[in-house]
Protein backbone atom coordinates (compact mmCIF):
# COMPACT_ATOMS: atom_id res chain seq x y z
CA UNK A 1 0.00 0.00 0.00
CA UNK A 2 1.56 3.30 -1.26
CA UNK A 3 1.59 6.37 0.89
CA UNK A 4 -1.04 9.07 0.11
CA UNK A 5 1.68 11.51 -1.13
CA UNK A 6 2.84 9.02 -3.77
CA UNK A 7 -0.70 8.34 -4.91
CA UNK A 8 -1.36 12.06 -5.25
CA UNK A 9 1.77 12.57 -7.33
CA UNK A 10 0.87 9.70 -9.62
CA UNK A 11 -2.59 11.07 -10.18
CA UNK A 12 -1.17 14.47 -11.05
CA UNK A 13 1.29 12.94 -13.46
CA UNK A 14 -1.44 10.93 -15.17
CA UNK A 15 -3.63 14.00 -15.54
CA UNK A 16 -0.71 15.93 -16.90
CA UNK A 17 0.13 13.16 -19.42
CA UNK A 18 -3.47 12.93 -20.67
CA UNK A 19 -3.65 16.68 -21.07
CA UNK A 20 -0.38 16.79 -22.91
CA UNK A 21 -1.50 13.97 -25.25
CA UNK A 22 -4.78 15.67 -26.08
CA UNK A 23 -3.40 19.24 -26.41
CA UNK A 24 -0.11 18.67 -28.23
CA UNK A 25 0.43 15.30 -29.76
CA UNK A 26 3.11 16.93 -31.82
CA UNK A 27 5.46 17.37 -28.88
CA UNK A 28 4.85 13.85 -27.65
CA UNK A 29 8.32 12.67 -28.13
CA UNK A 30 9.91 15.59 -26.36
CA UNK A 31 7.45 15.55 -23.55
CA UNK A 32 7.72 11.75 -23.30
CA UNK A 33 11.32 12.10 -22.41
CA UNK A 34 10.53 14.77 -19.87
CA UNK A 35 7.65 12.67 -18.44
CA UNK A 36 9.84 9.60 -18.18
CA UNK A 37 12.40 11.68 -16.34
CA UNK A 38 9.74 13.04 -13.94
CA UNK A 39 8.23 9.58 -13.46
CA UNK A 40 11.60 8.20 -12.57
CA UNK A 41 12.09 10.98 -10.10
CA UNK A 42 8.63 10.44 -8.60
CA UNK A 43 9.26 6.75 -8.26
CA UNK A 44 12.52 7.47 -6.46
CA UNK A 45 10.69 9.90 -4.16
CA UNK A 46 7.92 7.38 -3.59
CA UNK A 47 10.46 4.68 -2.82
CA UNK A 48 12.27 7.03 -0.44
CA UNK A 49 9.00 7.95 1.36
CA UNK A 50 8.01 4.30 1.60
CA UNK A 51 11.39 3.38 3.06
CA UNK A 52 11.16 6.23 5.59
CA UNK A 53 7.61 5.15 6.56
CA UNK A 54 8.79 1.57 7.03
CA UNK A 55 11.71 2.74 9.16
CA UNK A 56 9.37 4.97 11.26
CA UNK A 57 6.92 2.10 11.71
CA UNK A 58 9.69 -0.23 12.82
CA UNK A 59 10.95 2.43 15.25
CA UNK A 60 7.45 2.88 16.72
CA UNK A 61 7.09 -0.88 16.90
CA UNK A 62 10.38 -1.22 18.77
CA UNK A 63 9.35 1.59 21.18
CA UNK A 64 5.95 -0.06 21.79
CA UNK A 65 7.64 -3.42 22.40
CA UNK A 66 10.05 -1.79 24.88
CA UNK A 67 7.22 0.00 26.70
CA UNK A 68 5.18 -3.22 26.81
CA UNK A 69 8.15 -5.10 28.19
CA UNK A 70 8.69 -2.40 30.82
CA UNK A 71 5.00 -2.45 31.79
CA UNK A 72 5.07 -6.25 32.01
CA UNK A 73 8.18 -6.02 34.17
CA UNK A 74 6.55 -3.44 36.49
CA UNK A 75 3.34 -5.50 36.74
CA UNK A 76 5.37 -8.64 37.46
CA UNK A 77 7.38 -6.79 40.14
CA UNK A 78 4.17 -5.43 41.74
CA UNK A 79 2.59 -8.85 41.62
CA UNK A 80 5.67 -10.42 43.21
CA UNK A 81 5.65 -7.81 45.97
CA UNK A 82 1.93 -8.30 46.73
CA UNK A 83 2.44 -12.06 46.60
CA UNK A 84 5.27 -11.85 49.13
CA UNK A 85 3.23 -9.55 51.42
CA UNK A 86 0.20 -11.83 51.31
CA UNK A 87 2.37 -14.88 51.85
CA UNK A 88 3.98 -13.21 54.87
CA UNK A 89 0.53 -12.27 56.25
CA UNK A 90 -0.75 -15.78 55.70
CA UNK A 91 2.30 -17.17 57.46
CA UNK A 92 1.63 -14.86 60.44
CA UNK A 93 -2.02 -15.94 60.56
CA UNK A 94 -0.97 -19.57 60.32
CA UNK A 95 1.39 -19.08 63.25
CA UNK A 96 -1.34 -17.33 65.30
CA UNK A 97 -3.84 -20.05 64.47
CA UNK A 98 -1.31 -22.68 65.39
CA UNK A 99 -0.67 -20.95 68.73
CA UNK A 100 -4.41 -20.67 69.39
CA UNK A 101 -4.89 -24.29 68.47
CA UNK A 102 -2.15 -25.28 70.89
CA UNK A 103 -3.73 -23.15 73.62
CA UNK A 104 -7.14 -24.68 72.91
CA UNK A 105 -5.65 -28.12 73.07
CA UNK A 106 -4.16 -27.33 76.47
CA UNK A 107 -7.46 -25.93 77.71
CA UNK A 108 -9.30 -28.93 76.34
CA UNK A 109 -6.95 -31.24 78.17
CA UNK A 110 -7.42 -29.21 81.36
CA UNK A 111 -11.21 -29.32 80.96
CA UNK A 112 -11.11 -33.05 80.38
CA UNK A 113 -9.10 -33.49 83.55
CA UNK A 114 -11.58 -31.31 85.49
CA UNK A 115 -14.51 -33.23 83.99
CA UNK A 116 -12.96 -36.46 85.14
CA UNK A 117 -12.55 -35.04 88.65
CA UNK A 118 -16.10 -33.66 88.62
CA UNK A 119 -17.49 -36.96 87.43
CA UNK A 120 -15.64 -38.69 90.23
CA UNK A 121 -16.93 -36.18 92.79
CA UNK A 122 -20.45 -36.41 91.32
CA UNK A 123 -20.38 -40.15 91.73
CA UNK A 124 -19.19 -39.78 95.32
CA UNK A 125 -21.95 -37.20 95.94
CA UNK A 126 -24.60 -39.47 94.49
CA UNK A 127 -23.40 -42.29 96.70
CA UNK A 128 -23.57 -39.97 99.72
CA UNK A 129 -27.06 -38.82 98.73
CA UNK A 130 -28.25 -42.39 98.48
CA UNK A 131 -26.80 -43.07 101.90
CA UNK A 132 -28.31 -39.88 103.34
CA UNK A 133 -31.73 -40.66 101.90
CA UNK A 134 -31.57 -44.10 103.43
CA UNK A 135 -30.59 -42.66 106.82
CA UNK A 136 -33.28 -39.96 106.56
CA UNK A 137 -35.93 -42.49 105.68
CA UNK A 138 -34.93 -44.63 108.63
CA UNK A 139 -35.03 -41.60 110.96
CA UNK A 140 -38.40 -40.49 109.57
CA UNK A 141 -39.82 -43.95 110.12
CA UNK A 142 -38.58 -43.90 113.71
CA UNK A 143 -39.95 -40.38 114.31
CA UNK A 144 -43.35 -41.22 112.79
CA UNK A 145 -43.54 -44.37 114.93
CA UNK A 146 -42.64 -42.41 118.10
CA UNK A 147 -44.78 -39.28 117.44
CA UNK A 148 -47.77 -40.91 115.86
CA UNK A 149 -47.74 -38.24 113.04
CA UNK A 150 -46.97 -38.62 109.39
CA UNK A 151 -44.28 -36.38 107.88
CA UNK A 152 -46.82 -33.99 106.31
CA UNK A 153 -48.84 -33.75 109.52
CA UNK A 154 -45.70 -33.05 111.56
CA UNK A 155 -44.56 -30.42 109.05
CA UNK A 156 -47.94 -28.64 109.13
CA UNK A 157 -47.97 -28.76 112.94
CA UNK A 158 -44.44 -27.33 113.21
CA UNK A 159 -45.17 -24.57 110.69
CA UNK A 160 -48.30 -23.56 112.58
CA UNK A 161 -46.43 -23.51 115.90
CA UNK A 162 -43.53 -21.52 114.47
CA UNK A 163 -45.86 -19.04 112.74
CA UNK A 164 -47.85 -18.49 115.96
CA UNK A 165 -44.71 -18.01 118.02
CA UNK A 166 -43.18 -15.72 115.38
CA UNK A 167 -46.29 -13.53 115.21
CA UNK A 168 -46.40 -13.35 118.98
CA UNK A 169 -42.71 -12.49 119.25
CA UNK A 170 -43.00 -9.95 116.43
CA UNK A 171 -45.96 -8.26 118.07
CA UNK A 172 -44.22 -8.14 121.45
CA UNK A 173 -41.00 -6.82 119.90
CA UNK A 174 -42.89 -4.27 117.81
CA UNK A 175 -44.76 -3.07 120.86
CA UNK A 176 -41.52 -2.72 122.78
CA UNK A 177 -39.84 -0.81 119.93
CA UNK A 178 -42.82 1.53 119.57
CA UNK A 179 -42.82 2.16 123.30
CA UNK A 180 -39.13 3.01 123.27
CA UNK A 181 -39.50 5.26 120.24
CA UNK A 182 -42.43 7.04 121.80
CA UNK A 183 -40.52 7.51 125.04
CA UNK A 184 -37.47 8.90 123.24
CA UNK A 185 -38.79 10.76 120.20
CA UNK A 186 -42.55 11.05 119.95
CA UNK A 187 -43.02 12.91 123.22
CA UNK A 188 -40.24 15.37 122.39
CA UNK A 189 -41.49 15.96 118.85
CA UNK A 190 -45.04 16.50 120.04
CA UNK A 191 -43.81 18.89 122.70
CA UNK A 192 -41.81 20.96 120.20
CA UNK A 193 -44.57 21.10 117.59
CA UNK A 194 -47.38 21.79 120.07
CA UNK A 195 -45.34 24.53 121.75
CA UNK A 196 -44.57 26.13 118.40
CA UNK A 197 -48.21 26.04 117.32
CA UNK A 198 -49.49 27.36 120.67
CA UNK A 199 -47.03 30.25 120.70
CA UNK A 200 -47.83 31.20 117.12
CA UNK A 201 -51.17 33.03 117.05
CA UNK A 202 -52.31 34.40 113.72
CA UNK A 203 -55.64 35.27 112.16
CA UNK A 204 -56.52 33.37 109.01
CA UNK A 205 -59.03 34.95 106.65
CA UNK A 206 -60.63 33.08 103.81
CA UNK A 207 -60.68 35.36 100.77
CA UNK A 208 -62.28 34.68 97.40
CA UNK A 209 -61.92 36.15 93.95
CA UNK A 210 -64.91 38.48 94.40
CA UNK A 211 -65.65 41.39 96.67
CA UNK A 212 -69.06 42.83 97.49
CA UNK A 213 -69.51 46.58 97.92
CA UNK A 214 -72.69 47.62 99.79
CA UNK A 215 -74.79 50.47 98.38
CA UNK A 216 -76.96 52.94 100.33
CA UNK A 217 -79.81 52.32 97.89
CA UNK A 218 -80.57 50.76 94.52
CA UNK A 219 -80.65 54.16 92.81
CA UNK A 220 -76.89 54.31 93.23
CA UNK A 221 -76.55 51.45 90.71
CA UNK A 222 -77.84 53.70 87.93
CA UNK A 223 -75.43 56.49 88.89
CA UNK A 224 -72.51 54.06 88.91
CA UNK A 225 -73.52 52.77 85.46
CA UNK A 226 -73.84 56.33 84.16
CA UNK A 227 -75.26 57.66 80.94
CA UNK A 228 -74.92 54.98 78.25
CA UNK A 229 -72.64 53.06 80.66
CA UNK A 230 -69.77 55.57 80.53
CA UNK A 231 -69.11 55.48 84.29
CA UNK A 232 -68.95 51.68 84.59
CA UNK A 233 -66.78 51.47 81.45
CA UNK A 234 -64.39 54.01 82.92
CA UNK A 235 -64.25 52.08 86.20
CA UNK A 236 -63.60 48.74 84.52
CA UNK A 237 -60.99 50.23 82.15
CA UNK A 238 -59.04 52.06 84.86
CA UNK A 239 -59.11 49.28 87.48
CA UNK A 240 -59.10 46.13 85.30
CA UNK A 241 -61.98 44.70 87.37
CA UNK A 242 -65.36 43.44 86.20
CA UNK A 243 -68.34 45.13 87.92
CA UNK A 244 -71.30 42.77 88.23
CA UNK A 245 -74.53 44.70 88.73
CA UNK A 246 -77.45 42.30 89.02
CA UNK A 247 -80.68 41.93 90.98
CA UNK A 248 -78.85 41.67 94.31
CA UNK A 249 -80.38 44.47 96.41
CA UNK A 250 -78.08 47.31 97.47
CA UNK A 251 -74.87 45.55 96.45
CA UNK A 252 -72.35 45.45 93.61
CA UNK A 253 -69.97 42.52 93.04
CA UNK A 254 -66.36 43.11 91.95
CA UNK A 255 -64.70 40.22 90.14
CA UNK A 256 -60.98 39.90 89.37
CA UNK A 257 -58.28 37.27 89.75
CA UNK A 258 -55.91 40.00 91.00
CA UNK A 259 -56.78 40.87 94.62
CA UNK A 260 -54.84 44.16 94.44
CA UNK A 261 -56.91 45.39 91.51
CA UNK A 262 -60.02 44.25 93.33
CA UNK A 263 -59.00 46.18 96.43
CA UNK A 264 -58.32 49.33 94.36
CA UNK A 265 -61.76 49.01 92.74
CA UNK A 266 -63.42 48.46 96.13
CA UNK A 267 -61.79 51.52 97.69
CA UNK A 268 -62.63 53.60 94.59
CA UNK A 269 -66.31 52.62 94.70
CA UNK A 270 -66.58 53.33 98.41
CA UNK A 271 -65.01 56.78 97.97
CA UNK A 272 -67.26 57.61 95.00
CA UNK A 273 -70.38 56.52 96.90
CA UNK A 274 -69.44 58.69 99.87
CA UNK A 275 -68.54 61.66 97.66
CA UNK A 276 -71.60 61.38 95.42
CA UNK A 277 -69.85 62.89 92.40
CA UNK A 278 -69.59 60.07 89.89
CA UNK A 279 -68.30 60.93 86.41
CA UNK A 280 -65.28 59.76 84.34
CA UNK A 281 -62.94 62.54 85.43
CA UNK A 282 -63.75 62.04 89.12
CA UNK A 283 -63.46 58.28 88.69
CA UNK A 284 -59.94 58.60 87.22
CA UNK A 285 -58.88 60.89 90.06
CA UNK A 286 -60.30 58.55 92.70
CA UNK A 287 -58.67 55.47 91.12
CA UNK A 288 -55.26 57.16 91.25
CA UNK A 289 -55.78 58.06 94.88
CA UNK A 290 -56.89 54.53 95.75
CA UNK A 291 -53.86 53.05 93.99
CA UNK A 292 -51.56 55.25 96.07
CA UNK A 293 -53.35 54.19 99.23
CA UNK A 294 -53.10 50.49 98.31
CA UNK A 295 -49.37 50.90 97.60
CA UNK A 296 -49.01 52.49 101.03
CA UNK A 297 -50.88 49.58 102.61
CA UNK A 298 -48.66 47.11 100.72
CA UNK A 299 -45.53 48.81 102.05
CA UNK A 300 -46.96 48.91 105.58
CA UNK A 301 -47.89 45.21 105.46
CA UNK A 302 -44.39 44.30 104.29
CA UNK A 303 -42.82 46.38 107.05
CA UNK A 304 -45.21 44.86 109.59
CA UNK A 305 -44.14 41.35 108.55
CA UNK A 306 -40.47 42.27 108.97
CA UNK A 307 -41.17 43.93 112.33
CA UNK A 308 -43.11 40.93 113.66
CA UNK A 309 -40.36 38.50 112.68
CA UNK A 310 -37.48 40.80 113.67
CA UNK A 311 -35.76 40.55 110.28
CA UNK A 312 -33.53 43.37 109.00
CA UNK A 313 -31.54 44.17 105.88
CA UNK A 314 -34.23 43.18 103.40
CA UNK A 315 -34.26 44.78 99.93
CA UNK A 316 -37.09 47.37 99.50
CA UNK A 317 -38.51 45.46 96.52
CA UNK A 318 -38.84 42.32 98.63
CA UNK A 319 -40.67 44.42 101.25
CA UNK A 320 -43.16 45.42 98.55
CA UNK A 321 -43.55 41.81 97.43
CA UNK A 322 -44.24 40.77 101.02
CA UNK A 323 -46.92 43.44 101.22
CA UNK A 324 -48.50 42.20 97.97
CA UNK A 325 -48.83 38.77 99.57
CA UNK A 326 -51.32 40.36 102.01
CA UNK A 327 -53.81 40.35 99.13
CA UNK A 328 -52.99 36.83 97.92
CA UNK A 329 -54.59 33.57 99.08
CA UNK A 330 -53.72 29.91 98.56
CA UNK A 331 -56.41 27.28 99.23
CA UNK A 332 -58.27 29.95 101.20
CA UNK A 333 -55.21 30.71 103.36
CA UNK A 334 -53.77 34.24 103.36
CA UNK A 335 -50.26 33.92 101.93
CA UNK A 336 -48.67 36.66 104.05
CA UNK A 337 -50.18 35.31 107.27
CA UNK A 338 -49.11 31.81 106.23
CA UNK A 339 -45.56 33.05 105.62
CA UNK A 340 -45.51 34.80 109.02
CA UNK A 341 -46.75 31.62 110.66
CA UNK A 342 -44.09 29.55 108.90
CA UNK A 343 -41.43 32.04 109.96
CA UNK A 344 -42.53 31.89 113.62
CA UNK A 345 -42.82 28.09 113.66
CA UNK A 346 -39.43 27.69 111.92
CA UNK A 347 -37.88 30.07 114.46
CA UNK A 348 -39.36 28.15 117.36
CA UNK A 349 -38.21 24.82 115.95
CA UNK A 350 -34.74 26.28 115.37
CA UNK A 351 -34.65 27.50 118.98
CA UNK A 352 -35.53 24.01 120.23
CA UNK A 353 -32.87 22.38 118.05
CA UNK A 354 -30.14 24.99 118.60
CA UNK A 355 -30.09 26.20 114.98
CA UNK A 356 -29.85 29.78 113.64
CA UNK A 357 -33.21 31.33 114.63
CA UNK A 358 -32.85 34.51 112.53
CA UNK A 359 -31.90 32.58 109.40
CA UNK A 360 -34.78 30.12 109.92
CA UNK A 361 -37.28 33.00 110.32
CA UNK A 362 -35.92 34.77 107.24
CA UNK A 363 -36.17 31.64 105.10
CA UNK A 364 -39.66 30.87 106.47
CA UNK A 365 -40.91 34.38 105.73
CA UNK A 366 -39.56 34.39 102.16
CA UNK A 367 -40.30 30.75 101.23
CA UNK A 368 -43.50 31.68 99.32
CA UNK A 369 -42.30 35.05 97.97
CA UNK A 370 -42.86 33.77 94.43
CA UNK A 371 -46.63 33.71 95.00
CA UNK A 372 -46.65 37.52 95.00
CA UNK A 373 -46.10 37.54 91.22
CA UNK A 374 -47.30 34.12 90.05
CA UNK A 375 -50.20 35.73 88.17
CA UNK A 376 -47.72 37.97 86.30
CA UNK A 377 -44.74 35.65 85.68
CA UNK A 378 -44.78 32.18 84.10
CA UNK A 379 -43.53 29.29 86.23
CA UNK A 380 -44.04 27.72 89.64
CA UNK A 381 -43.88 29.90 92.72
CA UNK A 382 -40.81 27.94 93.91
CA UNK A 383 -38.72 28.78 90.82
CA UNK A 384 -40.01 32.35 90.77
CA UNK A 385 -39.14 32.73 94.45
CA UNK A 386 -35.62 31.40 93.84
CA UNK A 387 -35.10 33.90 91.01
CA UNK A 388 -36.37 36.79 93.15
CA UNK A 389 -34.10 35.80 96.04
CA UNK A 390 -31.10 35.60 93.71
CA UNK A 391 -31.98 38.92 92.08
CA UNK A 392 -32.05 40.75 95.42
CA UNK A 393 -29.00 38.88 96.74
CA UNK A 394 -30.39 36.80 99.53
CA UNK A 395 -28.00 34.33 101.16
CA UNK A 396 -27.39 30.89 99.66
CA UNK A 397 -29.04 29.23 102.71
CA UNK A 398 -32.27 31.21 102.18
CA UNK A 399 -32.28 30.49 98.42
CA UNK A 400 -31.78 26.78 99.05
CA UNK A 401 -34.56 26.72 101.67
CA UNK A 402 -36.95 28.39 99.17
CA UNK A 403 -35.96 25.89 96.48
CA UNK A 404 -36.36 22.86 98.75
CA UNK A 405 -39.50 23.71 100.74
CA UNK A 406 -41.71 21.61 98.40
CA UNK A 407 -39.10 18.92 97.73
CA UNK A 408 -38.10 20.19 94.27
CA UNK A 409 -34.51 19.63 95.39
CA UNK A 410 -33.10 17.59 98.27
CA UNK A 411 -32.85 19.56 101.54
CA UNK A 412 -29.18 19.89 102.43
CA UNK A 413 -29.32 22.13 105.50
CA UNK A 414 -31.08 22.21 108.86
CA UNK A 415 -32.81 25.48 107.94
CA UNK A 416 -34.27 23.96 104.76
CA UNK A 417 -35.64 21.01 106.75
CA UNK A 418 -37.12 23.36 109.36
CA UNK A 419 -38.85 25.44 106.66
CA UNK A 420 -40.27 22.24 105.13
CA UNK A 421 -41.62 21.13 108.51
CA UNK A 422 -43.01 24.58 109.40
CA UNK A 423 -44.70 24.90 105.99
CA UNK A 424 -46.32 21.47 106.42
CA UNK A 425 -47.48 22.36 109.94
CA UNK A 426 -48.99 25.67 108.83
CA UNK A 427 -50.69 24.21 105.75
CA UNK A 428 -51.94 20.93 107.24
CA UNK A 429 -53.17 22.03 110.65
CA UNK A 430 -56.98 21.89 111.09
CA UNK A 431 -58.70 24.98 109.71
CA UNK A 432 -55.73 26.28 107.78
CA UNK A 433 -57.11 25.54 104.35
CA UNK A 434 -60.50 25.03 102.85
CA UNK A 435 -61.22 21.66 101.35
CA UNK A 436 -63.87 20.86 98.81
CA UNK A 437 -66.83 19.25 100.62
CA UNK A 438 -67.25 16.51 98.06
CA UNK A 439 -63.52 15.64 98.12
CA UNK A 440 -63.59 15.72 101.92
CA UNK A 441 -66.50 13.27 102.11
CA UNK A 442 -64.91 10.97 99.53
CA UNK A 443 -61.67 10.96 101.51
CA UNK A 444 -63.52 9.93 104.70
CA UNK A 445 -65.46 7.24 102.84
CA UNK A 446 -62.26 5.90 101.29
CA UNK A 447 -60.62 5.84 104.73
CA UNK A 448 -63.45 3.79 106.26
CA UNK A 449 -63.53 1.54 103.16
CA UNK A 450 -59.83 0.73 103.57
CA UNK A 451 -60.40 -0.12 107.24
CA UNK A 452 -63.45 -2.28 106.53
CA UNK A 453 -61.45 -4.30 104.01
CA UNK A 454 -59.02 -5.56 106.66
CA UNK A 455 -59.44 -9.09 108.01
CA UNK A 456 -61.25 -9.29 111.36
CA UNK A 457 -62.64 -5.70 111.29
CA UNK A 458 -66.23 -5.42 112.50
CA UNK A 459 -66.78 -1.65 112.29
CA UNK A 460 -64.71 1.46 111.47
CA UNK A 461 -65.35 5.13 112.18
CA UNK A 462 -63.50 8.22 110.89
CA UNK A 463 -63.04 10.91 113.57
CA UNK A 464 -61.62 14.44 113.84
CA UNK A 465 -62.10 15.47 110.20
CA UNK A 466 -60.41 12.32 108.95
CA UNK A 467 -57.35 12.60 111.18
CA UNK A 468 -58.25 9.50 113.20
CA UNK A 469 -59.73 6.15 112.25
CA UNK A 470 -61.19 4.02 115.05
CA UNK A 471 -61.56 0.30 114.32
CA UNK A 472 -63.58 -2.23 116.30
CA UNK A 473 -62.33 -5.76 115.63
CA UNK A 474 -63.99 -9.14 116.17
CA UNK A 475 -62.47 -10.58 119.38
CA UNK A 476 -62.83 -14.17 118.22
CA UNK A 477 -60.76 -13.47 115.05
CA UNK A 478 -58.18 -10.93 116.22
CA UNK A 479 -56.09 -11.56 119.33
CA UNK A 480 -54.46 -8.91 121.52
CA UNK A 481 -51.03 -9.56 120.02
CA UNK A 482 -52.39 -9.26 116.49
CA UNK A 483 -53.92 -5.82 117.12
CA UNK A 484 -50.53 -4.11 116.78
CA UNK A 485 -49.85 -5.86 113.47
CA UNK A 486 -53.34 -4.97 112.21
CA UNK A 487 -52.84 -1.28 113.09
CA UNK A 488 -49.48 -1.21 111.34
CA UNK A 489 -50.79 -2.96 108.21
CA UNK A 490 -53.69 -0.51 107.97
CA UNK A 491 -51.37 2.47 108.46
CA UNK A 492 -49.15 1.23 105.61
CA UNK A 493 -52.20 0.66 103.42
CA UNK A 494 -53.47 4.20 104.09
CA UNK A 495 -50.05 5.65 103.26
CA UNK A 496 -49.93 3.79 99.94
CA UNK A 497 -53.51 4.28 98.73
CA UNK A 498 -54.81 7.55 100.22
CA UNK A 499 -53.81 11.20 99.83
CA UNK A 500 -54.36 13.25 102.98
CA UNK A 501 -52.89 16.26 104.79
CA UNK A 502 -50.90 15.75 108.00
CA UNK A 503 -51.20 12.36 109.65
CA UNK A 504 -53.96 9.87 110.50
CA UNK A 505 -54.13 8.07 113.82
CA UNK A 506 -55.13 4.39 113.61
CA UNK A 507 -56.91 3.31 116.82
CA UNK A 508 -57.75 -0.42 117.12
CA UNK A 509 -60.28 -1.45 119.78
CA UNK A 510 -60.92 -5.05 120.89
CA UNK A 511 -63.38 -5.95 123.62
CA UNK A 512 -65.05 -9.12 124.85
CA UNK A 513 -68.49 -8.86 126.44
CA UNK A 514 -70.26 -11.40 128.62
CA UNK A 515 -74.02 -10.91 129.00
CA UNK A 516 -76.27 -12.82 131.35
CA UNK A 517 -79.79 -12.16 132.63
CA UNK A 518 -80.91 -12.68 136.25
CA UNK A 519 -84.44 -14.03 136.41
Amino acid sequence: MLPPQVITVLICVAVFIVGAAVGAFAGFAYRKKIAETEIGSAEKEATRIINEAIKAAESKKREAVVEAREEIFRARAEHDREYKERRAELQKQERRLQQKEEALDKKYESIEQKEDKLAQKLKETEDLQVEIRALKKGQMDVLERISGFTAEEAKAYLIEQVETEARHDAAVKLKEIERQLKDDADSKAREIISTAIQRCAADHASEATVSVVPLPNDEMKGRIIGREGRNIRALETLTGVDLIIDDTPEAITLSSFDPIRREVARMTLEKLILDGRIHPARIEETVDKSKREVETVIKQQGERALFETGIHGVHPEIVKLLGRMHYRTSYGQNVLNHSLEVAHVAGLLAAELGADITLAKRAGLLHDIGKAVTHEVEGSHVNIGVEIAKKYRESAEVIHAIHAHHGDVEAESVVACLVQAADAISAARPGARRENLEAYIKRLEKLEELADGMKGVEKSFAFQAGREIRIVVKPEEVKDDEMILLARELAKKIENELNYPGQIKVNVVRETRAIEYAK
